[in-house]
């Protein structure tokens, strides 16, 4: 193992899946019928159920949170324990928090502008309005553990969660933080999933009970998947993967990026994250293998990670490593709809 980069070590989440902490048991997923709102039939979605965050978490207190904090607090605080980490015995000056999100806290900046339609602005909540910010769910997560380092919010488009995970390890790797939690997610409004299907890219399985078909149109999810990052050498340390080099470019062609960071050597395992890509093709049967070469195994894009768009990278890490074949070198890659990629290069443990 190289010991000089950030490894991974602890794993929380909030998704479709449940609160858990760790790995998931990444069996198949059919989406749920909508009912938190009024549908004109079925509609379909890959949904969090509704659980108590202080049944999870003893003494949080969430309730003038958006859900996107409120799971980002839970998510968070599952990764710490799961990493085994003891904050009081170490310098929160020097923890980061990264948190990636395609939409932010949306479901309270629509309550917060159906009011100001309603009623107009001098009757809208002063209490609601910062809750509406992108970079809530960071601020709470340090806030609640008492966390003074960096605190970054990245809404990028197409690689929001690849994105924090090369800026929290560049970070750790320059010596600007000794540790960093990692989110990512996104909730799903009725907003949300009608711009979806007025915009035509929903999949056929939105509106039916048929099984999620490969190809055509995505299936709407939501989520946070949290990531503890630190240096190697923890003694009673659990390592799940080190991050290596990574590259990430909005437009230009992905296969000379890709194979520029690769630098000739092929992984063993790709990860195709798919975020900001979820209508294209199969990845098995597209440029992903021309990428990566003939003998890599390639885990694709997963339905209920693709759903979350940008912030889903992180979901499609955790339900790959749950299915990963072993130890070696794998890849991390998600390219874009519209040009572009992000990789990141990492060692399985």
């Amino acid at each position: 193992m190289n010991t000089t980069l950030p490894v991974l070590t602890g794993i929380g989440s909030v998704t479709p899946y449940g609160p858990l902490a760790g790995l998931i048991s990444a069996e198949p997923l059919e989406p749920s019928a909508i009912t938190a709102w009024t549908t004109p039939e079925l509609r379909r979605a890959f949904l969090v159920e509704p659980f108590r965050p202080a049944s999870i978490v003893p003494g949080l207190k969430t309730r003038r949170l958006d859900r996107l904090s409120a799971w980002a607090l839970v998510a968070a605080s599952l990764a710490l324990h799961d990493a085994g980490i003891d904050l009081g015995q170490m310098d929160r000056s020097r923890i980061a928090v990264f948190f990636a999100t395609g939409f932010g806290c949306v479901e309270l900046t629509e309550a917060f502008y159906q009011s100001a339609a309603t009623y107009g602005w001098a009757e809208t909540d002063p209490i609601t309005f910062p809750e509406t910010l992108s970079n809530a769910p960071a601020s709470h997560v340090a806030l609640f553990h008492d966390l003074r380092g960096p605190n970054v919010t990245v809404s990028n488009k197409s690689f929001a969660a690849e994105s924090a995970l090369l800026q929290a390890a560049s970070l750790m790797r320059h010596g600007q933080a000794d540790m960093a939690i990692v989110l990512a997610g996104d909730t799903l409004t009725q907003a949300v999933y009608e711009w979806y299907e007025t915009a035509h890219l929903l999949s056929p399985a939105c509106f039916s009970n048929e099984p999620v078909p490969s190809t055509g149109g995505f299936i709407p999810s939501e989520g946070v998947v949290a990531m503890v990052l630190e240096p190697a050498g923890r003694l009673a340390a659990r390592s799940y993967v080190a991050l290596g080099a990574g590259r990430w470019a909005a437009g230009g062609d992905a296969r000379a990026g890709v194979r520029q960071l690769l630098d000739g050597d092929l992984p063993d395992f790709t990860i195709c994250a798919g975020n900001g890509a979820p209508c294209l093709p199969n990845p098995l049967t597209c440029s992903y293998r021309d990428l990566v070469g003939e003998d890599t195994t390639i885990f694709p894009a997963q339905p209920v990670a693709a759903g979350m768009g940008e912030a889903g990278a992180l979901l499609h890490l955790l339900l790959a490593l749950s299915k990963r074949p072993g130890h070696g070198e794998a890849l991390l890659l998600g390219t874009s709809a519209h040009g572009g990629f992000a990789a990141l290069r990492l060692e399985l443990f």
